[in-house]
């Protein structure tokens, strides 16, 4: 799948089947993080790929009650390094996740981005230093839905010429 297809078609998965991803695709998916521009290339990022069925579990718990995250082959637990990047590690982590999510798609894999979690219930589960951000985190596995586009907002509403306002 090409890339913009790939961007066109990603949706939220919500409801996944009970199968593996096999580790090649793994190590593709996060690669596509580890390649994520940063600022200053200070790649202030850690991902705990979350596997055992029971820690799955607790971060499902943890990302308020959300218990149909478990389902997938993995929950990834996307963290800022503050001390690495402290005016932009919140969007180099998105940078990284976006890369991973896309990635996911394009190998048929589906994700759901996660913004709503309880961060010291995650960094305990994962057994966090103290010093990192949970900023985001995504199921991660083969999709049982098929979820249609949902409306998006027109252009105008989304884009400006040379001045806010101005028709492009």
């Amino acid at each position: 799948m090409d890339t913009l297809e790939t961007i066109m078609k990603r949706r939220s998965i919500r409801k996944y089947k009970p199968e593996p991803i096999p580790d090649e695709d793994l190590k593709q998916i996060l690669e596509a993080g580890r390649q994520a521009p940063s600022a200053a290339n200070r790649q202030p990022w850690h991902v705990v790929v979350v596997g055992d069925a029971e820690q799955k579990r607790r971060v499902a718990q943890a990302c308020n009650g959300q218990m149909w995250m478990a389902d997938a082959a993995y929950i990834l637990v996307a963290c800022g390094l503050p001390e690495v990047s402290a005016k932009w590690y919140r969007v180099d982590v998105a940078i990284a996740m976006e890369n991973m999510v896309l990635a996911a798609r394009s190998l048929g894999y589906g994700t759901c981005w996660i913004g709503a979690f309880k961060p010291e219930e995650v960094k305990e589960i994962c057994g966090l230093p103290a010093s990192f951000e949970v900023v985001a985190c995504s199921p991660l596995g083969v999709p049982d839905v098929d979820p249609p586009a949902r409306a998006r907002k027109e252009w105008s509403e989304l884009f400006s010429a040379d001045r806010y306002g101005q028709a492009l």
